[in-house]
């Protein structure tokens, strides 16, 4: 049983054999309250949580309380790749419309498609909604650039503007600490100075 727990928590990213031995034995020797309070918690939430049916964000109701919310900017739609980079948006507290989650990037080679991605459900967003303007949000990988460039098309196909989010120097960075492609996306993308 160990074992299998020890291989169940090694399916979490970034948690080898050794951490999750320590999880493991803490649990047993430490904390088996918690570690019930943990099965408990990790079996409803797998059973409760599904896509939000608009956004494809993560999401206990039909809609996402960001979805469901009339108040938010319908006619701006950021996508982005994952739930946890909406809540990184969110954090920022300026952006104020809705988002589209593709749960992934283009990867041909993955057999990752456009399918896979919900881009078909997009499109209909696109078609059945007022978006103005999309936001493009992937990260800035050669996959990422691959599904900017794939959705952008979309987009032209029915006259919404595209922006894409600044990539760059991060505030506080040096640049002497800053890779070639990260400067070289900072300077493409400058904008004017005003004070």
């Amino acid at each position: 049983m160990i074992e299998k727990l020890n291989k169940a928590f090694c399916k979490l990213p970034g948690v080898g054999s050794k951490s999750a031995q320590r999880f493991i034995y803490h649990l047993l020797e430490r904390d088996r309250q918690g570690g019930l309070e943990l099965s408990e918690a990790l079996a409803e939430t797998m059973k409760k949580v599904k896509n939000c049916e608009r956004c494809r964000t993560l999401s206990e109701k039909t809609l996402c309380s960001i979805c469901a919310n009339n108040a938010r900017d319908g006619s701006q739609l950021c996508i982005v790749e994952t739930p946890t980079d909406i809540h990184v948006i969110e954090q920022s507290g300026v952006y104020s419309g809705k988002y589209f989650v593709l749960s992934g990037y283009l990867s041909p080679i993955d057999g990752i498609g456009a399918a896979e991605l919900g881009l078909d459900e997009l499109e209909n967003l696109l078609k059945n909604e007022k978006v103005n303007e999309i936001i493009l949000a992937t990260n800035a990988t050669i996959e990422g650039e691959v599904t900017a460039h794939y959705i952008y098309n979309l987009a032209k196909k029915y006259q919404i503007k595209t922006t894409r989010i600044a990539h760059g120097i991060p505030l506080g960075g040096e640049l002497e600490y800053t890779d070639i492609n990260t400067i070289a996306h900072a300077l493409s993308g400058r904008k004017s100075y005003d004070i």
